[in-house]
């Protein structure tokens, strides 16, 4: 595979995932990613984006300001 940014080659690695919503802080921990050589950007598949979705919705109402999730297969 290549990267959509620069076309360089990409390689498996694991990455942490961060989002911001309203004031609150998401951290996910060891999300299975394509991550380019060359530029460094970052890529997930169809499966591993649905479930980083899941998992931002899962904890989008806990009352803390940062949350820290490790990815695992089984998360949910």
């Amino acid at each position: 595979m290549e990267c959509f940014m620069c076309k360089g080659k990409l390689e498996h690695k694991k990455t942490t995932f961060m989002v911001e919503l309203d004031n609150y802080i998401i951290i996910i921990k060891n999300v299975p990613s394509e991550v380019c050589k060359q530029c460094g950007e970052v890529s997930y598949s169809n499966e591993v984006a649905k479930q980083l979705e899941k998992l931002v919705n899962s904890v989008r109402n806990v009352i803390t300001e940062i949350t820290v999730i490790n990815y695992t297969d089984d998360t949910l």
